[in-house]
C-alpha cells in the first residue's frame, strides 16, 4: 500500500499495484475508475548530436584520438577535429567484455572508420568489466563480479585468476584499481586487507599465483598506484601528512614515489649538476621485443609499420622499499589524480586548493611547484602520452589536451550522434537496477523477498510509462518491496523556465486580511535587517517596483525570478510610508535562516527551562561541517555548563557516529595547576561532563547509528521517540539517463550479538511524544523532557 490518506469522514484512499483504491469504514477496497485523455503523439525517442555529457575518457596509444562514454555507449573522436564515431549500441543482459576492431586496413582511426567488427572476449552470467590490455596487447585483464582480477589470453582464450577479490570490496562500480606493469609481469592494485574504508597498495604476480605483497603498509590510506620510470618506480596517494579529518570525512593527501631499484632511486635524487658528466647509459641486454597492440603509429601514407617496441623485463628489489620512498608534493591537499613524465622530471597533479580542482606541476630538477591550468573542476583524471609531450585531462565532462612544453591547452571537442529509444533505454535501466540490487544488496537473502517475482510484477508497467516522474516512482515501489532503508529512485528534473521565488527572509502574518503583506517577524539574516532599514515586525509591504501588492499570492508572483536583483519596496507602518532598495535572496538561503532561527529558539528555551545550567547543541547532519559546529558549541559557548542536550532530531545521516561518541565520552584524568591556579585539564578536546541525546522518528541512517552507539557505550540517556533501524551504508547510483538515480544499501552494521541494526528499532530511555495541540503553541515537549531528565540526574549526584 502506498500514499495512504484519510478523509474527514474516515474514508481511506491509497495506491496499490499501480491503481487507486478507497476503503470506507467496515467496507472493502474499491478501485477508483480513472480515465485520462492524452494527446500521445509526441516522439519520446531522442535523435540529436551531443557536444557534452561524456562520463569517461581513454586516449589512444598514438595520441590522435580519444574514446569516451556518452549515455552508456562508447564513441571515438579525433583530438584535432570534431569528427566522432559511435562504436557501440546499447544491449541488455549482464556486463561482458567486448573488443571492436577496424575492418579496412586503409583506415587508421576509429573516428574516421567506416566498418567495425565487434567480438565478445568474455561473456557469462557473471558481471565482467573494466578491461585493460596487457602492454603487448596479447592479453586482457578485467574484473569479474567487481573484485576478482582475471586475465584472458586472446589467442588461447585461457583465463587465469590474478587475485580472488577476498581482500577487496567494491562500494561503487569502477572503484577497484589495478594497472599492468610495463613488462606485463606484475600488477599494482589498491586493496583493503583489514578494513573496508582503508586501503593499501599491493603488488601481484601476473602469472596468477594469487599472492599479494603489501608494499605500503603505512597504516594510513594508500591508493591510486601508477607505474613510472618504465616500471622502476611507482607513484601513489597517501594521507600521512595531510590535514587530518575532523569528523570522518577524509584527509588531505600527498603524492609519494617508491623506487623498485636502488639505481633509479639514486638517479631520481640527483640534481642537474650531479648528472652532468655522467657516461651515457648503454642499452640493457635484458630488453626484448614485443609487438604493440596498435603496431605503433600507423603511417599516414603507408599501411602498417614494422616498428616494434622494446620492453625491459623488470627486476624488482623489494628489500628495503621503506627506505626508497619520497614525498613528492610540497604540501598536502585534496587530490584527484597525478601523472609523472616518462623521464621522471615533472609531476602533474589535480589539486583542490581553492574553488575546484586545478592542474599543478612540480619540476623536480628546478625544485619548482606552480599552477599550470586554472580549471575549477569537480575532479577528474589524467593520462600522459608515451613521449610525455602531452597531458590529457578529463573532468566535469570536459576533455583537454595540455602541452607539457608550454602548458598550452586544447579542448577536445566532439559531435556525437545520439540515438535514444526511450522505451528500450528504460527497459535496460529496469534490468540494470534489478541486477544491481540482486548483486549488491547488503544481505544475500534479500530480506527473504522473492526478487525474481517482483521483477515480473513490476515489468508489466514498463510499456505504459512515458515520463521519468512515473518511471522513478515505479522503481521506488519495486525497491520498496525489499523492506530496506536507503532504497528508492528519483528524477532530477531541471527546467530553465521553472519558478524561483526570491525571499526577504520574513515570517508572514497569515491572519492579516488587508491590502499588501504584513510582516510578523524579521529573520536575523533577512536583507531587511540592516542598520539603515526601518522595517520591523508589523510593517506592511504595499508596493514592489512601484506596483501595488494586493495579497500574498500577488507578492509571490512579483518576487519570482528576482533573486539577487535590486528591487524597490514601499513599506507602511500605518502612519508613514517609505521606500527601500533591497536585494532579495533565494528560497534556499531562507531555509538556512529558518534553521538558524529554530536552533536559537532551542538554545533560549534550554537556557530558560534549566535556569542556565544546561547547554544545547543540534547535530544537523552526520558530516564534517556539523561536527565542527558541535565541537565549537560544546567546547566554546557551553564549556561552563553543567551538562548539555545533544539534539539529533531531523538528522538525515552521513557518517559521524564514532566521532560524536568519542567527542562526548571524555573522562577527565588530570588538572593543570600553575602556582595553585587551576588553568586547564585533559582531555581538553572532548566533552567530559554529562550529556543527553534527543532523537525522533526523523532520524535516519547514521542518525540512527549515533544514538545506537551512544546508548551501547553507555555515554548517557536517549530521550524522544523510537528511531527506525536504518544504519546501512548506501551508494546512490546515477543511471545512464543522468536525470535518474537509485539507492543500494550495501554495507550492513551488526551489533556485538551478531544482529543487523537494519530494521531493528532503537527505543529511547525516556519516551516523549510531540502532541500536535502542544507543538502549535510553540512548546517542545521532547526538549522539556530532556531538560527535566538531565536536571534530575544532575541533582542526584
Amino acid at each position: 500500500v502506498r500514499f495512504l490518506t484519510i478523509s474527514k469522514n474516515n474514508v481511506l484512499c491509497f495506491g496499490w499495484d499501480g491503481e487507486l483504491y478507497t476503503l470506507a469504514p467496515n467496507g472493502k477496497p474499491a478501485k477508483v475508475a480513472v480515465n485520462i485523455l492524452v494527446d500521445d503523439r509526441s516522439n519520446l525517442n531522442q535523435n540529436s548530436r551531443m557536444s557534452s555529457g561524456a562520463t569517461e575518457m581513454a586516449v589512444s596509444s598514438n595520441g590522435k584520438e580519444v574514446a569516451f562514454v556518452l549515455r552508456g555507449d562508447v564513441y571515438a573522436t579525433s583530438i584535432e577535429h570534431r569528427i566522432t564515431k559511435r562504436i557501440t549500441n546499447e544491449r541488455n543482459g549482464s556486463w561482458n567484455i567486448y573488443e571492436t576492431k577496424m575492418v579496412r586496413t586503409d583506415e587508421t582511426m576509429f573516428a574516421h572508420s567506416t566498418q567495425l567488427k565487434e567480438e565478445m572476449i568474455v561473456g557469462s552470467a557473471t558481471e565482467e568489466f573494466q578491461p585493460a590490455y596487457s602492454p603487448d596487447g596479447k592479453e586482457v585483464a578485467y574484473l569479474e563480479e567487481r573484485t576478482i582480477l582475471k586475465v584472458i589470453n586472446l589467442e588461447t582464450k585461457k583465463i587465469r585468476t590474478i587475485h580472488d577479490g577476498k581482500q577487496t570490496y567494491s562500494y561503487s562500480d569502477g572503484d577497484q584499481y589495478f594497472q599492468w606493469s610495463p613488462d606485463g609481469k606484475w600488477f599494482l592494485i589498491e586493496y583493503g586487507p583489514d578494513h573496508l574504508f582503508r586501503t593499501d597498495v599491493g603488488l601481484v604476480d601476473a602469472s596468477g599465483n594469487g599472492k599479494i605483497t603489501n608494499i605500503t603498509q603505512s597504516g594510513y590510506s594508500d591508493g591510486a598506484p601508477k607505474w613510472a620510470l618504465k616500471g622502476e618506480m611507482m607513484i601513489w596517494f597517501n594521507d600521512k601528512y595531510g590535514m587530518r579529518s575532523h569528523g570522518s570525512w577524509g584527509s588531505e593527501f600527498d603524492v609519494y614515489g617508491m623506487f623498485f631499484t636502488r639505481e633509479a632511486f639514486e638517479k631520481f635524487k640527483m640534481t642537474k649538476e650531479d648528472q652532468e658528466g655522467l657516461p651515457e647509459e648503454k642499452k640493457d641486454d635484458t630488453t626484448k621485443s614485443a609487438d604493440s597492440k596498435d603496431k605503433k603509429d600507423k603511417d599516414k601514407d603507408k599501411g602498417k609499420s614494422d616498428k616494434k617496441d622494446t620492453v625491459k623485463v623488470l627486476t624488482l628489489d623489494l628489500n628495503g622499499l621503506e627506505d626508497r620512498i619520497l614525498r613528492l608534493t610540497i604540501n598536502s591537499s585534496r587530490l584527484a589524480d597525478a601523472v609523472i613524465t616518462p623521464d621522471g622530471e615533472k609531476l602533474y597533479y589535480l589539486s583542490n586548493f581553492e574553488k575546484g580542482f586545478d592542474l599543478w606541476m612540480i619540476d623536480f630538477k628546478k625544485k619548482e611547484t606552480k599552477l599550470v591550468v586554472k580549471l575549477g573542476s569537480m575532479g577528474g583524471s589524467l593520462s600522459i602520452g608515451k613521449d610525455g609531450k602531452n597531458i590529457y585531462l578529463f573532468g566535469g565532462g570536459r576533455m583537454v589536451k595540455i602541452s607539457t612544453a608550454d602548458n598550452s591547452q586544447k579542448d577536445i571537442s566532439f559531435e556525437a550522434p545520439l540515438e535514444v529509444n526511450y522505451f528500450a533505454e528504460k527497459n535496460y535501466i529496469f534490468e540494470h537496477v534489478w541486477r544491481q540490487i540482486f548483486k549488491k544488496f547488503y544481505v544475500t537473502d534479500m530480506h527473504g523477498v522473492d526478487w525474481n517475482y517482483y521483477k515480473q510484477a513490476y515489468s508489466k508497467f514498463l510499456p505504459h510509462i512515458n515520463n521519468n516522474y512515473d518511471y522513478a516512482e515505479m522503481l521506488s515501489e519495486m525497491l520498496g518491496e525489499l523492506n530496506g532503508s536507503h532504497t528508492g529512485s528519483g528524477y532530477r528534473h531541471s527546467a530553465s523556465d521553472g519558478t524561483r521565488t526570491a525571499t526577504l527572509g520574513i515570517i508572514y502574518d497569515w491572519a492579516y486580511t488587508g491590502q499588501g503583506v504584513k510582516i510578523a517577524e524579521l529573520m536575523d539574516k533577512s536583507p531587511l535587517n540592516t542598520s539603515k532599514s526601518k522595517v520591523k515586525a508589523g510593517t506592511i509591504i504595499t508596493k514592489i517596483d512601484g506596483e501595488m501588492v494586493m495579497h500574498l499570492n500577488d507578492y509571490f508572483n512579483k518576487m519570482n525570478m528576482k533573486t539577487g536583483l535590486k528591487m524597490l519596496f514601499t513599506f507602511s507602518d500605518g502612519k508613514t510610508t517609505w521606500e527601500e532598495v533591497v536585494k532579495p535572496e533565494s528560497i534556499g538561503m531562507e531555509g538556512e535562516w529558518l534553521y538558524d532561527r529554530w536552533v536559537k529558539l532551542m538554545i533560549a528555551e534550554t537556557e530558560r527551562l534549566s535556569g542556565g545550567r544546561l547547554g544545547y547543541v543540534h547535530v544537523r547532519g552526520m558530516d564534517s561541517y556539523s561536527f565542527r559546529q558541535v565541537f565549537s558549541d560544546l567546547l566554546g559557548k557551553n564549556v561552563g555548563k553543567e551538562a548539555v542536550i545533544v539534539d539529533t532530531r531531523f538528522n538525515g545521516g552521513g557518517w559521524l557516529h564514532d566521532d560524536l561518541a568519542t567527542l562526548l565520552s571524555g573522562k577527565k584524568y588530570v588538572d593543570y595547576v600553575p602556582r595553585e591556579q587551576k588553568m586547564g585539564y585533559d582531555p581538553m578536546s572532548r566533552w567530559n561532563k554529562p550529556s543527553i541525546v534527543l532523537m525522533n522518528e526523523g532520524n535516519y541512517s547514521d542518525a540512527h547509528g549515533f544514538p545506537y552507539t551512544y546508548k551501547t557505550l553507555s555515554i548517557g540517556k536517549l530521550v524522544g521517540m523510537p528511531v527506525p533501524g536504518t544504519m546501512t551504508a548506501v551508494w546512490w547510483e546515477t543511471l545512464i539517463d543522468p536525470s535518474l538515480y537509485f539507492g543500494i544499501p550495501q554495507v550492513g552494521s551488526k551489533d556485538m550479538n551478531g544482529n543487523y541494526l537494519e530494521n531493528k528499532q532503537l527505543e529511547p530511555d525516556v519516551k516523549v511524544r510531540q502532541n500536535y495541540d502542544v507543538v502549535i503553541k510553540k512548546r517542545d515537549e521532547q526538549l522539556e523532557g530532556a531538560v527535566k531528565e538531565m536536571l534530575t540526574d544532575l541533582d542526584k549526584k
